[in-house]
């Protein structure tokens, strides 16, 4: 049943996922895809859409009313901060990057918007950085998820040893029990 809810509704949740903020859900989406119930590519296009017009729509609201929302949210002034002393000192590299940053990817197309930033530059870095990001984390959590099956095969394994050393153990003591309780009656 579940298998089911995955391959059809998967995809679109890595896109709602990744639209929002989405590292978890792009991590899990590179895992399940290991497990074989996504693919891969599938996975990563998904997540490069929903980031891709995530970023957009927060650029969007940034250019429109983002001194505004800035001023009534006094919580967003660190990152802020940060998101413009990064901006300016690492340009369009920053626009490709921002969202891996941890904290920044929501407050950095907004921030750039309000500094007046280019929306046709903004675009173009940011499909890149949205393919990239894509691209790097959904292939993470492929290798987490290989990672997770590898552990998993040494617990069952490890089970079997603990099965078999319980086994043993009641074994053994049932055994000298038995030894003890002849003995005891000769």
């Amino acid at each position: 049943m579940i298998e089911e809810l995955i391959s059809r509704w998967g995809y679109l949740g890595v896109a709602v996922g990744t639209f929002f903020e989405g590292e978890t859900v792009l991590v899990v989406g590179g895992a399940l895809a290991h497990k074989g119930l996504m693919s891969l590519p599938g996975v990563a296009l998904s997540a490069f859409m929903g980031s891709l017009l995530g970023d957009q729509l927060w650029f969007l609201i940034g250019w429109r009313f983002g001194v505004r929302m800035l001023a009534t949210r006094p919580r967003w002034r660190a990152q802020t901060e940060r998101a413009g002393r990064l901006a300016s000192r690492w340009g369009d590299v920053f626009v490709v990057g921002f969202r891996f940053v941890w904290g920044l990817r929501n407050v950095s197309p907004l921030v750039l918007a309000v500094s007046g930033y280019s929306w046709r530059r903004f675009a173009v870095l940011n499909t890149v950085g949205a393919a990239l990001w894509a691209a790097v984390i959904s292939s993470l959590g492929w290798i987490a998820g290989a990672g997770v099956v590898k552990v998993l095969g040494r617990a069952a394994r490890l089970e079997e040893i603990g099965v078999a050393l319980v086994v043993v153990v009641v074994g053994t003591l049932a055994l000298r029990r038995h030894f003890r309780a002849r003995r005891s009656q000769v």
